[in-house]
């Protein structure tokens, strides 16, 4: 699984390394090096080619014909970009990536189980602060949906 958080260099090209933890787990849980790329409001998120293919399943057995699942779909999968680790370990991140999530000489990659986020620096230690501030009721609400208690 992915997990944890990780600061990492861009080099001039725009090619960032990905943690060898999360190169070892795709390659021992998906066999190779594909992922897909998009954007969401403030990061990027980065999904094995596998994990990927589920995603689109489930999109596609949304109701194409609602413009709020259009506008989703369009925001989403507009973006989507196939990035494949060199053998140096790291991917291209478009330029147009890039530019919409402000990551431009560091990134902090954080590990979601199934993906990880890509972060710029500045945005990310700001909603780490605002999570941390609203944590008690974020826990609530987590409990509420089905986990119990966990923290």
């Amino acid at each position: 699984m992915f997990r944890g958080q990780f600061r990492h260099a861009l080099d001039e090209k725009g090619r960032l390394s990905v943690p060898r933890r999360f190169r070892d787990f795709l390659r021992e849980r998906y066999g190779g090096a594909a992922l897909v790329v998009t954007r969401l409001p403030e990061c990027l998120v980065a999904y094995p080619w596998e994990e990927w293919r589920r995603l689109e399943e489930r999109l596609l057995a949304l109701p194409q014909d609602m413009p709020e699942v259009r506008r989703y779909l369009r925001f989403v999968l507009g973006s989507a970009e196939e990035c494949v680790l060199d053998r140096q370990g790291r991917i291209l991140l478009p330029a147009h990536l890039r530019e919409v999530a402000g990551i431009t000489r560091e990134a902090i990659l954080v590990g979601l189980l199934d993906r990880f986020e890509i972060w710029n620096p500045e945005r990310f230690e700001a909603q780490q602060a605002s999570v941390e501030a609203e944590f008690d009721e974020l826990s609530r609400k987590v409990a509420e949906i089905g986990l119990g208690s966990q923290t």
